[in-house]
């Protein structure tokens, strides 16, 4: 399945140049989304995932948040990919600056309406801790955050939902029960699958994946 989105270069607050995956929105705009990737890169996969939610009205950016240390950087699931991709993630990128640079996407999109925020592994923390630091959100949804329960104390400045994995050997099912325990009035789904079961890996889970963007879907168009 081909992309039809393109990469524009965009100067972030600290003054670095990073692309930034853009597709408009199908027919009626819904507002802007920002959809933050996993560790390994705005990769064929995270192109397609934008363009679905574009055909649900958005328009959708998906900054490539590693560029600074590795431009342009899709990486695959081997041995060596995956180590390359947990140093980054861990060692070489500065978290904040992810905050940082999403934060930016946001605020460029929201002089043209609403702005949502979505993301995956690596992206689903992103997405948790802008949320609970932006006020240019109108809604958010976190895949599989591994750090999300760490930061189960803070709290979203808007209306959020979370999605995780039963099966999930990285997030422990009592992790995510301190998450429900410090927010009882926030939705945190839990489905019959492992980590990763929207992406492309060897842990995807149709089901999951299906009911989980139809939740995010409705999370999204519920917001007036």
């Amino acid at each position: 399945m081909s992309t039809r989105g393109s990469i524009t270069q965009m100067t972030m607050s600290d003054g670095a140049s990073i692309g930034v995956y853009q597709v408009q929105a199908t027919g009626l705009r819904r507002g802007g989304l920002v959809l933050i990737q996993e560790i390994f890169g705005v990769t064929e996969h995270i192109r397609q995932q934008a363009d679905r939610f574009a055909d649900e009205g958005y328009e959708v950016w998906a900054p490539s948040l590693f560029d600074r240390e590795a431009p342009g950087l899709q990486l695959g699931r081997t041995d060596e990919d995956m180590q390359q991709a947990i140093k980054l993630a861990r060692e070489l990128h500065p978290f904040a600056l992810s905050l940082a640079d999403t934060q930016t996407c946001i605020d460029a999109l929201a002089a043209r309406g609403p702005v949502f925020l979505t993301g995956y592994c690596y992206g689903g923390t992103v997405t948790w801790a802008v949320a609970c630091r932006s006020k240019n959100l109108a809604a958010a949804s976190g895949y599989y955050g591994s750090q999300i329960p760490a930061m189960a104390t803070q709290t979203p400045q808007c209306p959020a939902i979370l999605h995780f994995g039963r099966l999930d050997a990285s997030i422990p099912m009592d992790a995510v029960a301190k998450v429900q325990a410090a927010h009882p009035g926030l939705p945190v789904h839990v489905y019959e699958a492992g980590h990763g079961f929207n992406g492309d890996g060897p842990h995807h889970d149709d089901a999951a994946a299906k009911l989980a963007y139809e939740r995010t879907l409705a999370h999204f168009q519920s917001i007036k």
